[in-house]
């Protein structure tokens, strides 16, 4: 593997999926004690990048899945989805308050949060079965958030090469792994479960929101 370009494409990632550390600590904070829920995060988080990338790959070929006006609806997943999430914070408002004053110091939001965000569950983890992000909702806000992504990958696969541009794949789909357990890591943070586990039913619709409409806004009057 030529490491300069492995190193251009460790950059090119970062620099184009910095946000996507702050979605995916919302997602694994979200799925905090229920069982399954850390790995429908990864499965859809690898599921809509490699989505991504076909899409850009394809297009520097010159296949055009998704013509470019196409690309501000994208914003319409994540924005739908926030509104979901805020309809379901809004109505269980109640059991969210009752659940938070009467939380003890031995089942605090940092327990809760490693039990659901963290690798595999264990056979003695006591997490709730069910419930928390799908992975489709991973998938498709990733693919969504991802979308202006594409238009950088698909000038740089387009001149790298066939065997360059397979470099380009393998390092960012190491990295998305490496992303999935820095987001695990951020959302099991003490400080950052306590603030998430308060809040992080008001921040993750207010985010997907801020996305969708940000997609909509750029891209329509880009």
């Amino acid at each position: 593997m030529n490491l300069g370009i492995a190193g251009q494409a460790a950059g090119l990632f970062a620099v184009t999926n910095v946000d996507d550390l702050v979605v995916l600590a919302l997602f694994f904070a979200r799925g905090a004690g229920r069982r399954g829920a850390g790995r429908r995060v990864v499965a859809g988080q690898y599921l809509g990048f490699a989505a991504i990338l076909a899409v850009a790959a394809a297009a520097a070929f010159g296949a055009t899945f998704l013509p470019e006006p196409v690309l501000p609806y994208l914003g319409l997943l994540p924005l739908a989805l926030g509104l979901k999430a805020a309809w379901a914070a809004w109505r269980d408002r109640p059991a969210a308050r009752a659940a938070r004053d009467g939380a003890g110091p031995s089942d605090g939001p940092g327990e809760a949060a490693h039990d659901g965000a963290g690798p595999p569950d264990g056979p003695g983890e006591t997490a709730r079965d069910g419930g928390g992000p799908r992975t489709l909702e991973v998938a498709a806000v990733t693919f969504a958030n991802g979308g202006d992504n594409v238009g950088v990958y698909v000038p740089v696969f387009a001149t790298a090469g066939l065997g360059a541009m397979t470099v380009y794949a393998s390092v960012f789909l190491v990295l998305v792994g490496v992303w999935c357990l820095a987001g695990a890591f951020l959302a099991t943070r003490p400080f950052v479960a306590r603030a998430l586990s308060r809040w992080g039913h008001v921040v993750f619709p207010v985010v997907l929101i801020a996305i969708g409409l940000l997609i909509l806004v750029e891209g329509l009057t880009g």
